[in-house]
């Protein structure tokens, strides 16, 4: 069966040579005669793979000196306990600290009521008014905020934030999953940057963090060893097993994004599949983009039928996720909460995905 273009918001498609290489390198990795997945964490064939992967994101994401980099576990989702837990949370008994959320999608919401169990939550500002097609004005810090979270991009809806909003001294924290490496990111700008590797970075069941050096061991005592970030980082990721094989594909994946030029080359090749879907969108007959110009996601694009009658619009969906899936055009159901249809378009997709997808969208648009 020839390779489908997978259009999933994650876990995503790969880069082929990164898999044909991981394929090739499944028995023997680096002349060491076994699979990543058979080595010891703390062996001299594994620390090499480590090593690089950080050495290369370092690189390709020009992260300060000042700023570590873990490599976890537990997803984007653990993050949204382990960001409050490390930078407000307090000894039992004493009041609690304030951090400042901006909703923006299910995600943001998602991270907003996980840190409510452990910190003062406070919504700044809110999109769900118009079903978060749009970025909304974000406020500027209040005394007393420990920190001030956004989700950059936002998967489900399809929304992105063209500038981060400037935080001062507050850390500026950030869920970067969906769009880690789809564009130049300034780090310095942030205290905390987080992704699961899913989308843009290799296969589910690693978390990569970027934190700044000053806000490491803040965690108060009653903290769960596995949630505090000091240990990991005096452990260098290996407080218990990491997840070799998965650091080891990020390294693939990191050194192809190298090889193509690196962020500002994937960059230009992602505005140009974006711009000609929404380009597609903006003229169809039958289709439409529900998010604000302004605010247009690079990596994840919804949309949905013109049609006004939910029986026939749903109708639609149906046979549109059914034809396209028989063209080998996949994933491209929208997210459960929201319906319609979604194209996710990370640094993998090709071009030609894109044009595939148009194609078919036009014979598809010809028959209704």
């Amino acid at each position: 069966m020839k390779r489908v273009y997978n259009f999933s918001p994650g876990p995503s498609a790969l880069p082929l040579p990164v898999l044909e290489r991981a394929a090739k390198e499944m028995t023997d990795t680096n002349g060491s005669g076994q699979s990543v997945m058979e080595m010891s964490h703390r062996s001299k064939d594994f620390k090499p793979i480590i090593e690089k992967t950080e050495a290369l994101l370092r690189e390709l994401m020009g992260i300060p000196a000042n700023y570590k980099v873990l490599f976890l576990q537990g997803g984007a989702s653990l993050q949204f306990s382990m960001i409050p837990l490390n930078l407000a949370a307090v000894e039992q008994g004493a009041p609690k600290k304030k951090a400042a959320y901006i909703d923006t999608g299910i995600w943001a919401k998602k991270a907003a009521d996980e840190a409510a169990k452990y910190v003062d939550v406070a919504i700044r500002a809110s999109s769900k008014d118009k079903s978060y097609t749009y970025i909304p004005s974000a406020p500027a810090p209040e005394a007393g905020d420990a920190y001030y979270h956004i989700t950059l991009n936002n998967t489900i809806v399809g929304t992105k934030w063209e500038k981060a909003p400037d935080t001062g001294s507050v850390p500026l924290i950030a869920d970067i999953s969906s769009c880690i490496l789809s564009e130049p990111l300034d780090v310095s700008k942030f205290g905390i940057l987080y992704a699961g590797a899913q989308k843009n970075l290799g296969p589910a069941g690693t978390t990569v963090v970027i934190i700044r050096d000053d806000l490491i061991g803040h965690a108060p005592s009653w903290t769960p060893a596995l949630l505090r970030y000091d240990i990991h980082v005096e452990e260098g990721s290996m407080y218990n097993t990491p997840p070799c094989y998965g650091i080891y594909i990020i390294g693939l994946v990191l050194e192809w994004l190298k090889d193509l030029g690196g962020v500002p080359a994937i960059a230009k090749k992602n505005r140009e599949k974006a711009d000609m879907f929404y380009s597609y969108l903006e003229k169809s007959r039958n289709f439409h983009s529900p998010v604000e110009k302004s605010a247009r996601s690079l990596m994840n694009i919804p949309f949905i039928p013109k049609e006004t009658d939910a029986d026939k619009r749903k109708d639609i969906e149906t046979r549109f996720i059914k034809e396209a899936a028989a063209e080998g055009l996949i994933n491209l159901a929208g997210h459960r909460l929201v319906g319609g249809m979604r194209a996710s378009i990370y640094n993998a997709m090709p071009i030609d995905g894109v044009q595939a997808l148009i194609k078919f969208m036009e014979k598809f648009e010809g028959g209704l």
